[in-house]
């Protein structure tokens, strides 16, 4: 099993793909999630998100603001600005 991992900035899309895990920072701490993540919703603190597909290989995505939602291991993360680092 994976995740469908999406990142959106407000004017275009930046990564997605199939993804063993997912770790951002939000604005109550660090969240971490892998499959069979319970549903959840939060707000993205400024910061870097790290993905790592089913490839392997860290994706780093610097986003700033917006919000995280997790359900069904589809993970979105819709961001004010978000680009690959």
């Amino acid at each position: 099993m994976s995740l469908n991992v999406t990142v959106v900035a407000a004017d275009r899309s930046v990564w997605s793909g199939e993804a063993e895990r997912v770790v951002a920072r939000t604005v109550e701490g660090e969240i971490g999630i892998l499959t069979g993540h319970e549903p959840v919703l939060a707000i993205v603190a400024g910061g870097n998100v790290r993905i790592t597909p089913t490839s392997g290989e860290t994706i780093n995505v610097s986003a700033d603001g917006g919000f995280l939602s997790v359900a069904d291991d589809v993970v979105h993360v819709v961001a004010d600005q978000a680009q690959l680092v």
